[in-house]
């Protein structure tokens, strides 16, 4: 059973709809968290995780833009929250406000959280992945941090999917990777996307110039 595995989309409709077109077939997809905020398509990227029925638990941009708050984040991150709560229905709001914080999937094999399984907005980084984050489950699912990795173990797996909508590991190609739940392996994947697209809506949204340049710069 192949499982598509998203997180950090961050408003990026371009990314997304690259990602997903890219994405060989599978037999579902979740994501880690942080659908909305930095780019402009805050609704867009709601739509279609609601529309897909993608199982997905809530990020940091997604509270904090459901919480009509932007406190703790720097201007940049600040800019896109504000442009979020600006531009989204209530509707859409409301949903972002359903989301949970974790969630098991596929007979409870997979565990999906944002920043780290019991330290809400922990940056999880590659070199603290151990099996010591697995339950009972056999694959933890990991965002925040925009760093794709995966680790192995003999019993379950660690592994953070990479930003859709904005790397910073260098690469500013968007990010996913294929989990094989069958035989507990993942396969990581990277795709170009129209990057000066994102940065000419950045600049029409009236956001931060910065929010588009480091998208050239992955990180």
């Amino acid at each position: 059973m192949d499982i598509g595995i998203l997180s950090d989309i961050h408003g990026n409709k371009v990314a997304l709809e690259t990602v997903l077109e890219d994405m060989p077939p599978v037999d579902g997809i979740v994501c880690a968290g942080d659908i909305v905020g930095y780019n402009p398509w805050h609704g867009e990227c709601i739509e279609t995780i609601h529309e897909r029925q993608i199982p997905t638990v809530m990020g940091n941009h997604d509270r904090a833009v459901a919480g009509n708050s932007s406190f703790g984040f720097n201007s940049m991150a600040g800019a896109g929250v504000q442009h979020a709560q600006e531009t989204l229905s209530d509707d859409e709001t409301d949903w972002l406000a359903t989301l949970p914080e974790q969630r098991r999937e596929f007979d409870g094999r997979i565990k999906i959280v944002h920043s780290h399984p019991e330290r809400r907005g922990h940056y999880t980084y590659p070199e603290e992945f151990s099996r010591d984050l697995l339950g009972e489950e056999s694959v933890l699912v990991l965002g925040h941090t925009h760093v794709q990795h995966h680790e192995i173990y003999a019993d379950g797996i660690v592994m953070n999917p990479g930003s859709v909508g904005q790397p910073r590991d260098s690469d500013p190609r968007a990010a996913y990777s294929i989990l094989d739940l069958a035989d507990l392996s993942v396969t990581e994947h990277r795709v170009e996307y129209d990057i000066e697209r994102v940065q000419t809506e950045v600049d029409r949204a009236g956001l931060p110039e910065r929010i588009g340049n480091r998208l050239v710069e992955g990180r």
